[in-house]
């Protein structure tokens, strides 16, 4: 007499093979998108081009909501895909004026800097670096330079840029610090060719300048730099324009606050004492995200995070604002007055508008990948 069939076993079975040639197909698309990076570094075209991205993802929704599919469940899908795609297409890149006789990176084998030299190399650029114990040839390296990139810390930008021997009139000089008032001013006294200020805003652990946001400061002659402003975009970075006041005085909410706020919380769970691992146990996802980014903080360099805080002119002055405003909270809180904590909640919110349910929305999708992501 036979054994009865496990229909359970059965339909694991399926699943199992369904699964397979699901790994078979994202095996022949990681090829096609590999030909499409090798093909987008021949002509040039940038690796992420938004439009296209969007236009594929709504395709690719509407198919499934024809089929009874979640379309968010598909476009969470495509855009993990999409990532992984543009990793394979990070390879090389159509260098956007072959005829520059080299890039120049001061400091190029710092942790920022490194990312830098990478991908000028991977543009098939002639680049070099000069460090602190190549000054006394710092002439005969810069002599033929067509651009040079100061990736120094922010505490000596200016006064390396000071020290730099006179560049080619046609060389573009450029940073990539993260205040750009100073660094600017120095640079467009120190050369008269074109001058441009940038500040990538991500760190030097990323895999690649896909969706990578980079702040551009205009400083002389634009139209001699407009090779460079190509060449970034063809690394899929995402541009955006701004005068150096606007964009420090970005920076002092961006990451001055959001950097010492993260720093004085941890270092109030230090000085507290909790359990760390029974907090992680007990938080909800939300709660772990920022717990998270609390202790990603204190895994990276503390002289970075310092130069950052310590050298915007604007810090103190906010800081000491907010530090007002908690208190007021505070003494709100300690008089139980919950109508006028409700109050302050509701004129805060009207302040954020629309971008309040936009976080709330797009907060849940980071929610549902940390769930995920839980073992």
């Amino acid at each position: 007499m036979s054994e009865p069939t496990n229909p359970l076993a059965s339909l694991r079975a399926k699943i199992d093979q369904l699964d397979s040639e699901l790994v078979e197909l994202l095996a022949k698309r990681l090829d096609v998108t590999r030909q499409v990076g090798e093909y987008k570094s021949q002509t040039g075209m940038p690796i992420y081009m938004p439009e296209r991205e969007a236009e594929l993802i709504e395709k690719r929704r509407q198919e499934a909501e024809q089929h009874g599919l979640s379309g968010q469940l598909i476009e969470d899908l495509l855009r993990r895909i999409m990532r992984e795609s543009y990793q394979t297409q990070n390879v090389r890149y159509r260098c956007a004026k072959p005829e520059l006789s080299k890039v120049v990176v001061v400091g190029g084998k710092g942790a920022l800097g490194r990312v830098f030299v990478d991908m000028f190399e991977r543009s098939e650029y002639r680049v070099e670096t000069l460090e602190a114990d190549d000054w006394p040839q710092a002439e005969s390296i810069l002599a033929d330079a067509g651009l040079v990139i100061m990736a120094v810390p922010i505490t000596q930008t200016e006064a390396i840029i000071r020290k730099l021997p006179k560049l080619p009139e046609d060389c573009v000089l450029a940073d990539i610090t993260s205040i750009k008032s100073g660094p600017l001013k120095a640079m467009m006294e120190v050369h008269s060719g074109p001058v441009v200020g940038l500040h990538p805003m991500f760190g030097p652990d990323v895999p690649s300048l896909v969706k990578q946001v980079v702040v551009v400061c205009e400083g002389r002659q634009p139209e001699n730099y407009q090779w460079l402003i190509e060449q970034m975009r063809s690394w899929g970075a995402l541009l955006n324009f701004s005068d150096a006041k606007a964009h420090d005085d970005a920076m002092s909410f961006i990451q001055v606050m959001r950097h010492f706020g993260t720093f004085v919380y941890g270092a109030h769970l230090a000085g507290e004492d909790p359990n760390l691992e029974q907090l992680i146990q007990f938080s909800s996802p939300i709660y772990r995200l920022e717990l998270t980014m609390v202790g990603r903080l204190f895994a990276q360099s503390p002289r970075l995070y310092a130069d950052i805080i310590f050298d915007n002119e604007q810090s103190v002055g906010l800081l000491k604002r907010f530090r007002e405003r908690f208190d007021k909270a505070l003494s709100v809180l300690e008089s139980g007055d919950k109508d006028s904590f409700i109050g302050e909640f509701n004129r805060i919110g009207d302040w954020f508008g629309d971008f309040a349910q936009t976080s709330l929305t797009e907060s849940k999708k980071l929610l549902q990948k940390a769930e995920d992501a839980r073992s």
